[in-house]
């Protein structure tokens, strides 16, 4: 389904990213594991098409999309959770939902999408009428994950979900994860946490200083040396 190769972003005068490849088939769920600031946020907004490419390709469902806008994106069915959230604090929760169903082939759908969303987040239909920025860090981020679901996506990209979750709402929005991609929905997971990122995912790359360094099944990571040494402080 997406497959990058060897892509390069910029962010001004400064390369993000230099050589970051990976793979992720239909209906997989995949993770991209390293430190913060070795550019897994940027991959996920080349793939969307918040940034541009500068070398390299990006293809999803075998078309080129390393210059196409976000809104072509969204509309083939590709969808951001970002991190840090980033809903509209003193707008409605339902008002916020609908943001994500912006693009034209999205808008019949709106009640149709928020009836799946209530019925996947259930306290986001008790809150509708409630503004978003007075949720929890948990219920915003149940909003966040709504607002992209409402344009019907078939590659999610998660980037950072659970910062600011209490650990009982955590556990609730992975159900609700593993739900939708039981549902067809192929994700790619960014994740600090890299003992709950491999419980999720079925496989991970690692990049490092905006290269793609480690590719691996959960048990292949786990057993790699310099992945143990690196990520999960082992020898």
């Amino acid at each position: 389904m997406l497959e990058l190769s060897s892509i390069a972003v910029d962010h001004g005068s400064q390369r993000a990213l230099w050589d970051v490849s990976l793979e992720v088939g239909e209906r997989e769920l995949v993770g991209l594991l390293g430190a913060n600031g070795a550019g897994k946020s940027t991959t996920l907004g080349a793939i969307i098409g918040l940034y541009p490419v500068a070398a390299g390709s990006v293809r999803y469902s075998g078309e080129e999309i390393g210059s196409r806008s976000t809104s072509r994106n969204v509309a083939a069915g590709i969808s951001l959770v970002p991190e840090g959230r980033r809903l509209f604090g003193e707008m409605q929760v339902e008002e916020n939902l609908a943001m994500g169903a912006y693009a034209p082939a999205a808008r019949p759908g709106v009640a149709r999408g928020l009836e799946r969303v209530y019925a996947l987040f259930p306290i986001l239909a008790q809150k509708r009428r409630q503004n978003a920025g007075e949720l929890s860090g948990g219920q915003q981020q149940m909003v966040a994950i709504g607002r992209a679901l409402m344009s019907n996506p078939k590659l999610l990209l998660l980037d950072e979900p659970f910062i600011g979750v209490a650990p009982m709402l955590v556990e609730e929005i992975l159900r609700v994860l593993r739900d939708i991609a039981a549902g067809g929905v192929t994700m790619l997971l960014v994740e600090q946490n890299i003992h709950r990122a491999l419980d999720f995912v079925e496989r991970a790359y690692v990049i490092e200083n905006g290269r793609t360094v480690l590719e691996g099944t959960r048990e292949a990571l786990v057993g790699n040396p310099e992945f143990n040494n690196k990520f999960l402080g082992l020898d």
